[in-house]
């Protein structure tokens, strides 16, 4: 059994930004497969399906531009935990690990969001 998530004031400015980046991408035809995936390699914070696409969904939030945002903020080495931690996820799923796969950032600059479909490649 997990212990319970520790409920920091970090942790729930996270919630919130994941809980609104979840409702957008529902809003556009995307269906939930599971919230915060967390494995040795890290966390996916959404796992989505788009039609018969898997998308990895990384949310990021920072409260301006400053050091480029939060875009940016996904580094190679964030990318690589990323890919990682799909791989543990699609091991245990053979069925989705034969459909096509595509990792997506939100990022929120305060309340101001973007999406970028395939933002990066799983070819690590």
């Amino acid at each position: 059994m997990k212990p319970p998530r520790t409920t920091t004031p970090r942790r729930a400015l996270g919630d919130r930004f994941e809980g609104a980046a979840l409702s957008f991408l529902q809003a556009r035809g995307l269906r939930l497969v599971q919230a915060n995936f967390l494995c040795r390699h890290g966390e996916i914070d959404l796992v989505m399906r788009e039609g018969e696409v898997v998308v990895f969904v990384e949310v990021r939030y920072r409260r301006g531009a400053a050091f480029g945002g939060a875009l940016a903020s996904v580094t190679t080495a964030k990318r690589r935990r990323i890919v990682s931690a799909a791989h543990i996820w699609l091991t245990g799923r053979p069925l989705d690990a034969r459909r096509p796969c595509r990792f997506d950032v939100v990022g929120f600059e305060g309340e101001r969001m973007e999406w970028v479909r395939g933002a990066f490649d799983g070819d690590w």
